[in-house]
């Protein structure tokens, strides 16, 4: 049975012979996870592990993720917020527990949650210019979908203390040699389609 192009909330899932790749999308290019967007893409998530097939996430040329929408966040009371923190992990968390290889393919900036999203992959490509960072200390938060623990187990505590407290940003070289990501390749969906053949 032929699998069709499916469309949701900031994003769309478009299968391939070997893979389904699921591709964060938005009108401005930033492709920010609303809590419309974290919420729909958990539930796509969830469906698409139905068929076991290798999943690869991906953006744009110059976004992966921006992360959470911020005016989004500063707008929501305690209760919220709160709320707004479990979709993220149970967005995340469908993607660490997914049954089949996840990769994100990560050009540009792949930020706040965005690289939450992108820590709960199994195996992450990055192209040259991919940009990685947490930026919410910057503005007083936290992230709550997992990041803090999954960054300090790929690259040791003193590391990940360091990129969330002091909102470092860090380039595609660098982030290979601190173990955040597998691989740089100058196309990162085309690296992950062959990762996933092999």
């Amino acid at each position: 049975m032929n699998r069709q192009l499916e469309v949701g909330v900031g994003f769309i899932v478009e299968p391939q012979s070997r893979c389904d790749i699921l591709r964060l999308t938005s009108d401005d290019g930033t492709n920010r996870l609303t809590l419309a967007c974290v919420l729909s893409l958990a539930n796509a998530i969830q469906e698409l592990a139905r068929s076991s097939r290798p999943l690869i996430i991906t953006g744009n040329q110059h976004f992966f993720s921006a992360g959470a929408d911020l005016n989004e966040i500063i707008a929501l009371s305690g209760p919220d917020a709160f709320a707004f923190s479990r979709a993220g992990q149970m967005m995340t968390d469908a993607v660490d527990e997914f049954p089949a290889l996840v990769i994100a393919a990560v050009n540009g900036y792949c930020m706040g949650g965005g690289m939450d999203l992108a820590l709960s992959c199994d195996y992450r490509i990055a192209s040259p210019h991919a940009i990685f960072g947490h930026r919410g200390a910057a503005l007083g938060l936290m992230t709550g979908w997992g990041g803090t623990q999954r960054l300090a187990r790929l690259v040791g505590h003193a590391r990940a203390t360091e990129m969330f407290i002091a909102a470092e940003k860090v380039h595609a070289a660098h982030a290979l040699r601190y173990g955040l990501v597998d691989r740089v390749a100058d196309d990162p969906i085309a690296a992950a389609i062959g990762h996933v053949a092999a």
